[in-house]
């Protein structure tokens, strides 16, 4: 009868381990019915807060409805900034990180991305006639968002220059207008939609030219191999049945307050800068 007992016992443990092993991220959100990710929330139109009803809208906010809608649950979105996204993502506070997220090769050393879905470069406002050429990015005082891809590429690329790190581009923005740096520095996008929504936008101007070629992608915690595929199936389909261009319309398209030809479309090659 022991020797039984002790069978059953180690048949439902293995049995236990068995379900445990295959049990995954993307079992446990269909489980919960609820997608949770991490979106900003102050850095239009990539995600923000809509001042009519207090909630977090924007082009990232329009791909993780997607994913949610073709996984069947629920989504909610918890307010992130570039410093936090990836410690969020990492202890399980969200499951994945739609938040204008640079695909770049240390990140990916935390994080795992999805095929990018948007692409953009770092760019520059400053006070019209200030910054005309990247030779003047050596002698300014430049306003960057803390723990981006733009933050440090400025630092890499121009060593001289003094960089001021803030927690958002608004914060960025002020300090700009309070002259406490010449020059701030974003994803071209982002500072169209920035300068499109301020009263004095006609006395800045965005650098006509670019430091780099970027791509985001989702933020998935890693190894989680299923949940990944998911999100890539989704992208894709937005693309081929023409979501994707329907998004980017809505919030950057002709009729937007941030009118910006889309350039790049799900799928297309990678190219190094």
């Amino acid at each position: 009868m022991k020797t039984r007992y002790w069978g059953a016992v180690l048949a439902a443990s293995l049995a236990f381990a068995a379900n445990a092993a295959h049990a995954d991220r993307l079992d446990d959100i269909k489980r919960a019915g609820v997608l949770h990710v991490a979106a900003f929330d102050s850095n239009p139109p990539f995600g923000f807060v809509d001042p009519k009803d207090n909630r977090i809208v924007g082009l990232d906010v329009d791909y993780a409805r997607a994913v949610a809608q073709r996984l069947g649950v629920k989504l909610e979105v918890q307010p992130t900034n570039p410093a936090n996204r990836i410690a969020f993502l990492k202890s399980g506070k969200v499951d994945l990180v739609f938040a204008n997220f640079t695909i770049t090769d240390e990140c990916k050393k935390e994080v795992d991305f999805s095929t990018p879905y948007f692409a953009s470069g770092t760019q520059f406002i400053a006070k019209k006639g200030v910054l005309k050429s990247p030779d003047q990015l050596n002698g300014l005082r430049i306003g960057a968002d803390k723990g981006t891809t733009n933050e440090q590429q400025v630092r890499a690329k121009y060593p001289n220059a003094t960089i001021v790190a803030y927690d958002d581009t608004p914060f960025a923005f002020a300090a700009l207008r309070a002259g406490n740096v010449q020059a701030i520095t974003q994803d071209g996008p982002k500072l169209v939609a920035l300068l499109a929504s301020v009263p004095d936008k006609t006395q800045y101007e965005i650098s006509a030219f670019t430091i780099s070629k970027d791509y985001e992608g989702v933020g998935v915690p890693k190894g989680e191999t299923r949940l990944l595929d998911a999100v890539n199936d989704t992208l894709t389909h937005l693309e081929a049945d023409g979501e994707a261009t329907r998004i980017y319309d809505k919030w950057f398209g002709p009729k937007s307050a941030a009118p910006l030809p889309r350039l790049f479309k799900i799928g297309d090659p990678q190219k190094s800068s």
